[in-house]
């Protein structure tokens, strides 16, 4: 297999880190979103959305989709689950991961795409030019500091992001608040001491530099 992949981008960050704590060894190949490789003939052919990451099987079928990507990696490589082993844990990591992916992850990434001066024509990703509007921008914001409070809601009554256990859930709500911080200068309130508290923790795993 082989994962095209880009260091600088969030959504590829959410299955290197899917992909570390599985320690799976998938060979990585970079494409070069400022350069605008990813809208070359030669990418088209393997993601005609023109985004990363994309998964590369040995027999030459390419999934797209950061969901899609770690449901196939927790096929082949169930152990340790991030997704769950039970159709309940599936079904419960699965809800929360959708949650904080719509409320959390994407608010930030509405934010930002609507507002970075090197995105202007492409406020939303793929291969057509979509303008920016700045309102969309600071919904996003208002929407990230909500998430960051309902996350420290959830995080008062169970250990990580979908329950007892660490999961895809916690990846993705982890790789929301990475992405708010160094794009948008926006962090948790101090007061959230729950989210501080499981934020130190899941930052503290290996995975997270990946």
């Amino acid at each position: 297999m082989k994962l095209y992949d880009y260091s600088g981008a969030s959504n590829p960050r959410r299955v290197r880190i899917f992909i570390a704590e599985k320690k799976i060894d998938i060979e990585t190949l970079q494409v070069d979103l400022p350069s605008g490789q990813q809208f070359s003939e030669e990418y088209r052919k393997i993601n005609p959305y023109c985004v990363v990451p994309t998964l590369l099987l040995d027999d030459g079928t390419p999934l797209g989709e950061v969901p899609v990507i770690c449901r196939y990696l927790e096929e082949i490589y169930p152990d340790p689950p991030l997704i769950g082993r039970t159709a309940e844990e599936r079904a419960i990591v699965g809800m929360w991961e959708r949650r904080i992916e719509l409320d959390g992850y994407f608010s930030v990434v509405d934010a930002t795409r609507n507002s970075n001066s090197n995105l202007k024509g492409h406020a939303l990703a793929g291969p057509d030019s979509y303008q920016q509007i700045p309102e969309l921008a600071e919904r996003g914001k208002k929407r990230t500091l909500r998430f960051f409070e309902d996350l420290d809601g959830y995080l008062q009554k169970q250990a990580y992001a979908a329950g007892d256990h660490f999961s895809m859930a916690d990846i993705t709500a982890i790789v929301a608040i990475d992405l708010a911080k160094k794009r948008l200068d926006i962090e948790p309130d101090t007061k959230l001491k729950a989210l501080h508290r499981w934020y130190e923790e899941v930052s503290a795993r290996p995975s997270m530099k990946a």
